[in-house]
């Protein structure tokens, strides 16, 4: 079993902290407004959990890269400055609400060939407009066995910090984390070109351990309805 001090992102103790603090402070003055700040600091503790899990190894399987429900899977061209091409590729986007775990993990082993922060707005991440106008970080990560696929940080309308913990040249595997996202936010996954989502819009997804697209399956895109 981890230790509990591993069961929590290290970006969340100073949270925790400023927010424990400070219901501290409010319970001198009242004990409803300690009551208060005492639920909040207990959030605090619940919003960067960090719980283990399971990632499936088996080469070819891409693995979400967060938390969330799926709220678009479209065909986008990448942009030109990521240098992938000016082929359609399936995009996956991830929103992830307050509740959900913030931490982003790597869809798939390879190397990062490039590692772009774009500066920009916080519109609601759940907005499809978020992937072009919000705040994000970008990593392009080319694949051992040749390809290319890219994951996306978006910041939200309530997120104003993106953490992102690699950087170019470096080797990343597959379920491992490279970042996280407060408070409220949104991550894409842009497929390798033929890839097929294996995910439905609708769906909810668990970071590190959803297979979203298999590389090495012949299998079409799935279908199905929110029941």
């Amino acid at each position: 079993m981890l230790p509990f001090s591993k069961l929590i992102h290290p970006e969340g103790w100073r949270f925790i902290a400023i927010f424990a603090g400070i219901s501290l402070l409010f319970t001198l003055f009242s004990h409803t407004l300690g009551w208060i700040g005492g639920i909040l600091t207990a959030w605090c503790f619940y919003f960067f959990r960090n719980p283990v899990r399971v990632t499936p190894t088996r080469e070819g399987l891409v693995i979400s890269p967060a938390d969330g429900k799926i709220v678009a899977i479209k065909e986008i061209i990448p942009p030109s400055e990521w240098e992938m091409g000016d082929e359609p590729r399936v995009r996956i986007s991830i929103f992830l609400n307050v509740f959900d775990v913030h931490i982003n993990r790597i869809p798939i082993s390879g190397r990062i060939r490039k590692a772009i922060y774009h500066p920009g707005r916080f519109f609601n991440a759940s907005l499809d407009k978020a992937s072009e106008f919000n705040e994000r970080n970008t990593l392009v990560i080319d694949l051992q066995n040749g390809g290319d696929l890219a994951v996306v940080q978006i910041a939200g309308l309530i997120a104003r910090r993106i953490r992102c913990d690699v950087s170019r040249d470096d080797t990343v595997i597959t379920g491992s984390q490279y970042g996280i996202i407060r408070f409220g936010s949104r991550t894409d996954i842009y497929l390798p070109i033929g890839a097929a989502p294996l995910v439905i819009q609708g769906q909810r997804v668990l970071g590190g351990e959803t297979v979203i697209a298999d590389l090495e399956s012949n299998e079409m895109a799935r279908h199905g309805s929110v029941v």
